[in-house]
């Protein structure tokens, strides 16, 4: 397993352990479980990750840490945008939509002052960060 897997699968038991808090980096930030299915490999994928709230929609920053590319779990929505997501005790079905350029540029501003990694991440990269909502489905 490699180190990114591992750091995973540890986040992924602690969120399950303890109702969706996770402590270390992601202490006190609100986090969620995506489920998607591998672009490539059509396997079950589990990434656990920061959320804004917005609304009733959950944001997710494709920021993979300011890396040069975007996290597989960007293309897996993008080739399959139904998805469902892990929320303290709840699982919601919902699907992805990428949010415009000028609605992304104010959810990511508002990411990145309250959560100043997310402002570090920019700067490290070129590309623009992708953010996605991830909108509940009908009939949950």
């Amino acid at each position: 397993m490699t180190e990114a897997a591992d750091f995973n699968a540890r986040t992924i038991a602690e969120f399950r352990a303890n109702h969706g808090e996770v402590g270390g980096p992601f202490a006190g930030a609100p986090m969620l479980l995506l489920h998607t299915i591998g672009a490539r490999s059509g396997k079950p994928r589990v990434n656990p990750m920061m959320y804004l709230a917005d609304g009733d929609r959950y944001l997710v920053f494709a920021s993979k840490a300011g890396a040069d590319s975007n996290p597989d779990w960007y293309w897996n929505l993008r080739a399959q945008p139904r998805a469902s997501i892990e929320v303290g005790d709840d699982t919601v079905e919902v699907r992805a939509v990428e949010l415009d350029r000028a609605e992304r540029d104010e959810k990511y501003r508002i990411q990145a002052e309250r959560y100043p990694g997310f402002a570090e991440y920019e700067r490290r990269t070129e590309r623009v960060i992708p953010v996605l909502a991830l909108v509940p489905v009908e009939g949950n």
